[in-house]
């Protein structure tokens, strides 16, 4: 008597695998079933867990990526003092970003998950002037969180007619660490940031990151805003006129790199990684 059996293969690439299992109470001959073995056309490499891709932070495709070109983006009138005008005013800007960045993101053939956007009343633990964040970036869960008790307080110095465009820049500089991540950048970076032998080396690996970062919003503020606009002048005026960091880099840096990011015909204006040590510090 015969039993035959057929098992798909686990992986989607390999076609079939046929086993035959012959069971006999007497001696009898094997009939053959002609046709092609298949067996002979199996590739077991195809079994094989592909090798993780390698991550260039200098040599990276994102770079040869000319910058998205500019969309219409409706951006409500923003009520600092209002948490639904805020929420409003954040979910937009991150629908604005999302169709600003797709162009780029569709020419890698990457499909990453869109962020969500949210905020929070609620500030972070720290008595550092560093701690003062006014909005993060949570790669694990792809969310960007807007701190609203830091972004009222900075709101207070910041004439009203200018509050829209510069938090915009903000959530620009925020949506650029989700493209990080998107890419493999932002994972990258951490690995060297773990590993690093020394804090000079770690400091030096996070400017690079959040400089970079401050690049992205200078191409997504001008894809937005559109270049007939003093922009450019009212974000570098409010936000890297003074106040070196060392986790941001200096004034100066934050303001070339903004501006590299606003200028550039492609993505390379930011390489930031492959920039000498005095451009980003």
């Amino acid at each position: 008597m015969l039993i035959a059996a057929f098992a798909a293969a686990s992986m989607a690439l390999v076609a079939l695998v046929a086993g035959v299992v012959v069971v006999a109470n007497t001696p009898q001959q094997r009939s053959s079933p002609g046709g092609t073995d298949l067996s002979a056309f199996r590739d077991q490499e195809l079994l094989a867990r592909p090798a993780p891709a390698e991550i260039d932070l200098v040599d990276h495709p994102l770079y040869d990526m000319t910058v998205p070109p500019p969309i219409d983006c409706d951006l409500p009138d923003l009520d600092v003092d209002s948490d639904e005008s805020w929420e409003g005013f954040s979910r937009q800007a991150g629908d604005c970003l999302d169709e600003l960045w797709a162009p780029v993101m569709e020419d890698l053939r990457l499909a990453p998950e869109l962020p969500d956007v949210t905020v929070t009343d609620q500030g972070l633990d720290s008595d550092t002037d560093e701690a003062f964040t006014l909005a993060y970036y949570e790669s694990d869960v792809a969310t960007i969180t807007v701190v609203l008790p830091n972004v009222r307080e900075v709101s207070q110095v910041v004439p009203a007619n200018e509050h829209e465009v510069v938090w915009l820049a903000l959530m620009g500089h925020e949506y650029a660490h989700h493209v990080q991540n998107s890419t493999g950048i932002l994972r990258v970076s951490h690995d060297l940031r773990r590993n690093a032998g020394s804090e000079d080396d770690e400091l030096d690996t996070l400017r690079r990151t959040e400089l970079q970062a401050e690049c992205m919003a200078g191409i997504a503020l001008r894809g937005i805003v559109g270049p007939e606009s003093d922009t450019l002048d009212v974000v570098n005026r409010h936000f890297n006129d003074g106040g070196d960091l060392d986790t941001h880099g200096s004034a100066t840096s934050r303001s070339q790199w903004l501006e590299s990011g606003w200028d550039g015909g492609t993505v390379a204006g930011c390489n930031t990684y492959g920039a000498d040590a005095d451009q980003v510090g």
